[in-house]
């Protein structure tokens, strides 16, 4: 997957009118539940894709990113790399798996792809955005 610009705009609904950077600050629509929850469940396992998404929802690839797109108004692989990234975060936050580990357990074969893409998400490294959280906690204690 190319790592690209992940910012999030406003959803195409009357209802919602905020804008996010991440998949989980607003609130989610049908479809969006669904995919996260098989994202959640499959994190153990090899990394899913747009059509393994399809396949397991039974709607063909193009479908369901016309319908991802519809009712969130984010086109499904930025979600799914907003996700990926959001979920890395956590980990450099809350584990000692190397960013080495890291890149590969959310998806990255190549670990400077995902550092790339983790500095244009969070404008910091992984190993400085491991190194601040860190700071954070210990000032908190």
């Amino acid at each position: 997957m190319d790592p690209h610009e992940l910012l999030i705009g406003p959803r195409q609904s009357s209802e919602v009118t905020s804008t996010a950077t991440a998949p989980d600050k607003l609130p989610e629509q049908p479809l969006e539940r669904r995919v996260r929850e098989f994202l959640e469940r499959s994190e153990s396992g090899p990394v899913v894709t747009i059509r393994d998404l399809a396949t397991a929802f039974r709607l063909s690839r193009s479908h369901l990113q016309k319908k991802f797109k519809l009712q969130t108004g984010v086109c499904m692989g930025e979600w799914i790399t907003e996700y990926r990234l959001q979920r890395a975060a956590n980990l450099l936050e809350n584990s000692n798996l190397s960013v080495k580990e890291i890149a590969y357990t959310i998806g990255y074969e190549h670990p400077s792809s995902f550092i790339r893409a983790f500095e244009r998400r969070f404008t910091e490294a992984p190993t400085g955005y491991r190194k601040l959280n860190d700071y954070k906690r210990a000032a908190h204690r």
